[in-house]
């Protein structure tokens, strides 16, 4: 073998490694990238069970008129303890309306 077929086989080896380093690297950060995915659906899913059963307790308020029925603040509260929805039976339908529409944008993560 002469040296300048050795020299191309060590540069092939070389790229080889870079290639499969970088594939590596790849699959790693998008593995990272699956997994806040997959949290952000979680959480959406979290949120989402929430606000269904917040749906659930306004509208039996509104049938039977029993507004004790809601928490006993009257505060419900979010999976990290924010405040999603304050109802204490003197606000409009609008500001209702308002919140479930702001919380309905979430920022998306890129």
């Amino acid at each position: 073998m002469s040296d300048e077929e050795r020299d191309i086989d060590i540069e092939s080896d070389a790229s080889r490694a870079q290639i499969l380093k970088k594939a590596a690297d790849y699959i790693e950060f998008m593995r990272r990238k699956n997994s806040a995915h997959q949290q952000d659906i979680d959480d959406l899913k979290k949120q989402n069970n929430l606000l269904e059963t917040q749906i659930r307790s306004l509208e039996k308020t509104k049938y039977t008129g029993n507004f004790a029925a809601m928490t006993s603040s009257n505060v419900l509260l979010g999976s990290k303890g924010s405040a999603l929805m304050e109802f204490d039976g003197s606000g409009s339908d609008t500001s209702d309306s308002e919140t479930l529409n702001s919380l309905r944008r979430k920022k998306l993560k890129t």
